[in-house]
């Protein structure tokens, strides 16, 4: 087969570090659609954002040819410089280290577009630690407390 192709979805979620409440209401819009940019530059298309001022749910199309560690860190890097342009209120930004990177099929695509749109009525009952804790739960990821926060 001369043709290399694939198709492999990804719900991505990361904090902010220390879950500082930097994505505020006033960059928001504009910070997912510069990340739909980043993520169309990495050949990764974006198929939802959406998150609270402290973190980010993604759900992408990871490209045939990038992993999943090398878009995060080129993703992080570009985004975190643009936040940073917004003014001296988001100087001090920065990502935390680690991320979840969750595989989903085709057929859960609009469970999980639902699942992202939702996150701000969502995080009214929950907080960000206790829902990563039970998402790393549901695809059964092992997890060392101790690292998982930063």
């Amino acid at each position: 087969m001369p043709q290399s192709l694939s198709s492999v979805l990804v719900h991505l979620v990361f904090s902010t570090k220390n879950r500082e409440p930097f994505l505020r209401p006033e960059i928001e819009t504009d910070f997912y659609k510069y990340t739909a940019t980043v993520l169309r530059t990495l050949k990764s298309p974006s198929l939802a954002g959406n998150g609270t001022a402290d973190h980010v749910h993604l759900l992408l199309n990871l490209s045939r040819t990038i992993s999943i560690a090398d878009l995060v860190k080129e993703l992080k890097i570009d985004t975190s410089k643009w936040i940073k342009t917004n003014g001296p209120n988001y100087n001090g930004f920065h990502w935390q280290a680690g991320y979840a990177a969750l595989s989903i099929g085709q057929s859960n695509v609009a469970a999980a577009k639902k699942y992202i749109a939702n996150q701000k009525s969502h995080h009214k009952g929950q907080s960000f630690q206790d829902e990563f804790r039970e998402l790393l739960r549901r695809y059964e990821i092992e997890f060392d407390e101790r690292y998982v926060w930063d």
